[in-house]
């Protein structure tokens, strides 16, 4: 029998993420791989989030063509060879083509499907084989240790045998209600479904990104927007729907912030921590990697050169401090007149080229929290969900300026409320339909409102260990909880006291902090039960790691992490 001498790699899932990892492969310069990429719809490149699965014409990205990671080619250049019925369907040419500027999400998608056949063609030529397998769901995982390689079985009862998989399986939203209780939504997606008359008010669970895709949706199919000689944009409810009313539910009472212009449009990594520095740090403070150290070196140092007039203002500050003074700033001003001021300063930084700096760090420091977020504390974890998250997730959400129109608009016009229901808010889903949303308001004063149409819109959730997909690999303790140690034992049993569920107490009598998925190490391997760092199986796919990789940057996170998990499959240093 003729030994055979090429790697063979499974890609689990055709979307962006698999995309990259396909793309690093590719362009590896190896010829002794056969790559086979499973995915479930029955296209590539798109994914959930830039196909009809996430998104309508009326969606668009947050972010623009000099803001993504070249893949085969750039937007610009494709635009020119694109095909013209997208083009003219999007109102799209080469003449009008700006790359600064937010695309449809379907258009984008459009792009990625070409990346996907660009990079073929390419891996054709180099005389890499590619075997695409569309239409196919991954039922589930095998990780064989005594032949040292990864079963995939799909739902055509086939069992095939790989050295390495790369799960890159990207969102997934489970339904817990949706399809029982009517009218009950456990995400806007696909946002076909929101697109009909309400002639009532819809609840929306949420202020995120998430919830403008539902707010977007349902505007468009209840009425129609109108824009005045001014440029400012109107609202006006369509006659069968003159009760319509979208009621947005908010922790904090805050709508996320407003798209500026970006200084470095790739969020630059130049200045951050190195890999050694932050495992010298480790070394010196008994094996965590503190969040303070990252706070204060990987975001507060950013600004003596480049914006020391902030840097003296948070340079007393400590990270609860900065947080509180950032969130009062917000918390001051009505959530909707601060969406406009904050539209009007975005406008003033696009068209000076001009970043909101304090804004833009943030965001690199949200994306810097990945690779040391495993080693943190768990004091500290519960500080970075707590504390800092919450300010992270409203200010580089980079709502598009056409979003906020929106929203201003349907402000304006009386159709759009947005309550402020605090963190003891409760949602009950009604047998009859739709859901009942309990909290308690400013005034302390204890509310009960029943909706016919409810639409949980929080974003992607982070899941949980026992949501892992694949049950081989749970069944046989190759993938294992992710955990965090506490530094003091004392802090870990008040909680255990509190009735706080995600502590618990270890064999050997040390206490641990549960957080969301599943273990990794910093080459995205899968961690056993017995600590064991497995070579041979790779995750990419963030709602399963989201405790290790509390950073859901998107197409960032894909380009950096398909370059790491490349690295570790030949076996090369990070």
């Amino acid at each position: 029998m003729k030994e055979r001498t090429s790697k063979r790699i499974a890609i689990l899932g055709g979307g962006p993420g698999g995309l990259f990892m396909y793309k690093r492969l590719v362009e590896s310069g190896r010829r002794d791989v056969e790559i086979h990429i499973y995915e479930r719809k029955g296209y590539l490149g798109a994914g959930m989030p830039y196909s009809t699965e996430g998104a309508n014409e009326e969606h668009i990205t947050n972010v623009s063509d000099n803001e993504i990671p070249v893949i085969f080619n750039d937007i610009a250049d494709w635009v020119k060879t694109a095909p013209k019925d997208i083009l003219t369907k999007f109102n799209i040419n080469d003449d009008n083509f700006n790359e600064y500027k937010v695309l449809p999400r379907l258009f984008f998608g459009a792009y990625l499907a070409a990346q996907f056949d660009l990079l073929q063609q390419r891996a054709a030529e180099e005389g890499i084989a590619t075997h695409v397998h569309l239409k196919t769901h991954v039922t589930d995982v095998f990780d064989d240790t005594e032949s040292q390689t990864v079963n995939v079985e799909t739902d055509h009862s086939r069992l095939s045998s790989f050295d390495q998989v790369v799960i890159c399986t990207g969102h997934n939203w489970p339904k817990k209600n949706e399809g029982k209780i009517p009218a009950y939504f456990d995400s806007p997606y696909p946002p076909q479904k929101l697109a009909k008359v309400f002639n009532h008010a819809v609840a929306i669970k949420g202020s995120s990104l998430t919830a403008i895709d539902a707010i977007r949706t349902l505007a468009r199919n209840n009425g129609t927007f109108e824009e005045d000689q001014d440029g400012r944009m109107h609202f006006k409810a369509a006659g069968q729907s003159q009760a319509f009313r979208i009621v947005m539910h908010s922790r904090n009472g805050m709508l996320p912030a407003v798209r500026f212009h970006l200084e470095d449009s790739h969020l630059g990594k130049e200045g951050l921590l190195t890999k050694e520095e932050l495992n010298q740090h480790r070394e010196e403070n008994g094996g965590f990697i503190s969040l303070d150290y990252i706070f204060e070196k990987n975001f507060k140092k950013m600004f003596v050169d480049k914006d020391p007039g902030f840097f003296q203002l948070i340079k007393d500050m400590d990270l609860e401090a900065f947080v509180q003074a950032m969130m009062n700033s917000r918390e001051r001003v009505d959530a909707f007149t601060l969406l406009k001021l904050e539209y009007q300063e975005a406008e003033r930084s696009i068209a000076a080229k001009d970043s909101i700096y304090w804004k833009e760090m943030l965001a690199v420091l949200s994306f810097a929290m990945n690779y040391p977020a495993k080693y943190f504390s768990a004091e500290d974890m519960l500080r970075l969900q707590k504390v800092l998250m919450p300010l992270i997730s409203i200010v580089i959400a980079f709502v598009p300026q056409s979003s906020c129109r929106d929203l201003m608009a349907l402000y304006d016009a009386g159709i759009l409320i947005l309550n402020d229901v605090g963190e003891d808010s409760e949602v009950i889903p009604e047998s009859k339909g739709g859901a009942t949303y309990r909290y308690q308001d400013e005034a302390g004063e204890k509310v009960s409102n029943y909706y016919q149409t409810f639409v949980d819109c929080v974003g992607q959730p982070h899941l949980a260990y026992e949501d892992f997909p694949f049950q081989g690999l749970l069944q046989d303790g190759t993938v294992s909880p992710a955990t965090l140690s506490f530094r003091d034992a004392e802090v870990a049993k008040a909680l255990l006291e509190q009735g706080n569920s995600t502590v618990e107490r270890a064999k050997d009598g040390d206490y641990l902090l549960r957080v969301p998925g599943i273990a990794i190490n910093d080459q995205f391997q899968l961690v056993s039960k017995k600590g064991i760092s497995n070579p041979r199986i790779y995750i990419m796919a963030v709602p399963y790691i989201g405790g290790y990789n509390p950073d859901y940057s998107g197409i960032d996170f894909s380009e950096a992490a398909s370059s790491t998990v490349l690295k570790a499959i030949f076996g090369q240093e990070d």
